[in-house]
This record gives structure tokens, sequence and C-alpha cells, in this order.
């Protein structure tokens, strides 16, 4: 297939090279599986597959693009004409811009074999299993929503007319479910996600227990007071803010003046203990690959060192405008989107305490584990108003269930006021990051 792909790709270069205009063919051929189980009957069932082209061409400055499904050698010619023709009705930009030159990758472990090897009823007895503990782990769990098993693997093929080709090959599975807890009236949900590159790394019998765990800890909530406290986040909800961040660095956002971090290069933006990092080279990340979505090489890159921002993240065309070289992160989810700036692994980088340690000296505080309405939050001037639950730290311990309270604040001192980070980092798809410790966050309750 990949052979297919690179023939394809290179009669579109080669139409466009008779054109007389630079052009990229990206193309993409993807496979998903999807199983849902309910009482251990499969209920869903879903294997989808798809190739397809994504051509873009830069006429003096002027961009076109258009994709297709169709690689037949007349649909290639026909995209070639449309993105031309496309290119005469748009604005030119000096920015508009291919990387160019024959580029080292580096070598990666991005294919794991076992996912297609393994059998269609072993990937369903899995999404079996983690529905089966989930409701075995406690009598309250009373419904369990949905449970499945995903994978999905492709190869994507790059290539320009200025020297660039790259190809690769990468695939990830996962196992989820999400349950209902019921106790006196009282119902709460709970989940749990676990995405792995390599298919022996899924652990259905954590991931149950995990999800029936946190929908029973969420029984009986009660309200609280409005307060300013202490507050301990665990990795999930941490990935949720550190998303935030990920459109604060991003370089298109940042020229356009939409980001808070604007003009704020080696300057602090975040207490001394904070690290964060774009790694595409990161072993066993999902958003590891040898190259971005416009064949830059994929690298580690820093964006907050000790808390000063150090770097943003850079497309070609961000770059070009920045007159700095990309930072390999020019992503696109499929062959029907242009690329722009995104990130690949992008982590909070773990402290030294354990998450226990994190709020044992604590008198009172709230352990938070779940936020709502982060879409809201403003990148631009760092304010945030969101809803939250969680647990109350009472003397160094977790006490009782906490529901109904908004946290709100500003992403700037949100940042600044993290005083230690604990040694559990966890992954949410390309999200990384570990427990946290905040100096004291405003509560908004009864």
């Amino acid at each position: 297939m990949e052979d297919f792909l690179r023939n394809t790709g290179e009669k579109a270069l080669d139409l466009a090279r008779k054109k007389g205009v630079e052009a990229e063919a990206f193309l993409l051929q993807g496979r998903e599986l999807s199983i849902e189980v309910i009482d251990g009957q499969v209920e869903t069932f879903k294997e989808a597959e798809e190739a397809g082209l994504g051509l873009r061409v830069i006429n003096q400055g002027q961009l076109g693009f258009v994709f297709t499904s169709d690689l037949s050698d007349e649909a290639v010619k026909q995209v070639v004409e449309d993105a031309i023709s496309i290119s005469h009705y748009t604005e030119a930009d000096p920015h508009n811009c291919l990387p160019s030159g024959k580029y080292e990758y580096p070598v990666l472990e991005v294919y794991d074999p076992a996912i297609p090897a393994a059998s269609l009823e072993a990937k369903i007895e899995m999404a079996r299993e983690v529905e089966k503990v989930a409701r075995s782990s406690d009598h309250r769990i009373n419904i369990i929503e949905r449970a499945g098993y995903e994978d999905s693997e492709f190869i994507s093929v790059i290539m320009n007319t200025r020297g660039v080709y790259a190809s690769g090959r990468g695939n990830f599975c996962g196992i989820y479910v999400f349950v209902v807890a019921e106790e006196d009236g009282d119902a709460q949900n709970g989940f749990s996600v676990m995405i792995k590159k390599n298919y022996k790394d899924l652990d259905s019998i954590f991931t149950g227990k995990e999800a029936a765990g946190n929908a029973i800890r969420a029984l009986h909530a009660r309200s609280i007071s409005s307060a300013h406290l202490p507050c301990v986040m665990e990795p999930y909800v941490v990935t949720r803010f550190v998303s935030l961040l990920a459109q604060m660095v991003d370089a298109g956002m940042v020229q356009k003046g939409k980001s808070m971090f604007a003009g704020k290069l080696e300057q602090a933006v975040a207490a001394p203990v904070v690290n964060l990092v774009d790694d595409a080279t990161w072993a066993g990340g999902i958003g590891t690959f040898p190259f971005d979505g416009e064949g830059v090489p994929s690298r580690r890159n820093t964006i907050i060192k000790d808390g000063i921002l150090t770097g943003y993240l850079y497309d070609c065309h961000s770059a070009s405008k920045a007159g700095v070289e990309p930072s390999g992160n020019g992503q696109r989810g499929s062959f029907r989107s242009l690329p722009s700036v995104g990130t690949s692994n992008f982590i909070l980088q773990t402290g030294r305490p354990g998450s226990q340690e994190l709020y044992d000296d604590i008198k009172k505080g709230l352990y938070i584990t779940e936020v709502m309405g982060m879409h809201t939050a403003n990148p631009i001037s760092g304010d945030f108003s969101v809803g939250a639950a969680g647990i109350m730290i009472e003397n160094g311990k977790l006490t009782y269930p906490v529901r109904g309270a908004t946290i709100a604040g500003n992403l700037g001192d949100f940042f600044s006021d993290i005083e230690s980070l604990g040694s559990d980092l966890r992954f949410f798809g390309g999200r990384g990051a570990p427990s946290i410790r905040l100096k004291s966050l405003s509560i908004a309750g009864d």
C-alpha cells in the first residue's frame, strides 16, 4: 500500500511541476476498529478503511487545497487542476511555504504488530472483561453505560516539490468503560479510558476497577462553603488545564494576539517547579511519530523550563513569519485538512513527591477529581471559571466527596501557584501530567 500511495503522490507532483507550481501531496490510508459490549454481548461492531490524498499547491504565494478519496489517475489529475484553480482566488501570502530538503528522520517504535495479530475474539473478550471487572468491583455499580475496545492503524506518506519525502506506519489501541454507581437514591458516574501504543500494555482489570472506584468515591457528595483553599488535582484534571497551555504556545495564535503568552519569551510564566515539553519522540506516546503533517522531522521541544517560557510551537507558516525553523508541529487530522500548529505528546513533567505526599500536611483543602466547562476558559486573558467536584482534605486525609463547586481564577496565577508535582505521570491521549498541589484556589460553593 505504501508503494501505491507513493506512486500516487509522485503523479500529483509531476503534474504540478508541469504547471509551474510548488505542491505537497499528503496521502493517508487508515483502518479503524470499534467494539462495544452490553452485558457481555456485542452491541456495536464497526470496522472502516479509508485512503485519500490532500494536495496543497502554492502558486506565487497563493494557496490552493483540494482533497479526494478517489486515487485513480483521472481523479489525481483533476485534483491538481482544481487546486491550481482555487489558488487564483486566494490572497497571496509570502509566508505560504513548504519545507525543503532531504531530511533524516528519527527511528522510533510506532507500530505494534501484536495489534493486528490479535484475534477479533480476543479483542471482544477484552471489552467483555473490562465491563465485567467494573460491574463486579462493587455491588453499588448498577449500570454499565458503555464498555469497549478500539484500535486504529495508518500509513502516512508526505512528499513535496522541494525534495521532502517521508513515510511511516503507526497504530494504537484502547479500552474504556463508563459506569453508574447507585446507593440510597444517589447516583454518580465514573469512567476510565486506557490508550496504549502496545497491545500488551492494555490492562482491563485496572481500567474496570478505576472506573468503578471513580463512581463510588463520588456517592453522597456534599456542598462546600465558598473559600480560598489549597488544592490538589489528580492527573486527569491537570491534563485539562495543560490542554489550555497548548493553545497559548501555538505560534499562530501568538502571532494573531490570541494568547496571553504573546511577547513573554524568556519570562516567568509559571512556578519554578513547572517544566513543560512537547515531545514527538517520547517512547510509547500516542503522538509519537518520525515526522509531522508537513514532513518535518519530529523532535523534543522545551516550552517551559523552570517556570520560564522558552519557546512556542511552529508549523512552516508560523515559523516563516517568525523567521525561525519549524518545530515539527505542523499537525493535520486527516488528508481532508491543511496542516496547522498542534501538539504531539504535550507533557507537564513530574516532580519528586508521590500523590499522597502532596496533601498529607494540608489541614483543610480540596482534592479535585473532575472539572466541567473547560472550553469556556479564555486563552487570551487566561480567566477561567469552571465547575468542579472532588474530595475534602482534612488533616492530611481524604474525607467526604464534594460536588456543585466552582473554581475560578487566571491561568497565569494558576500555573504560578503550583507548589509541587507528584511522580504519578499519566497520559490521556496526547496529554501527560502528574498530580499537582496549588497554594490556593478560589472555590465558590454555598
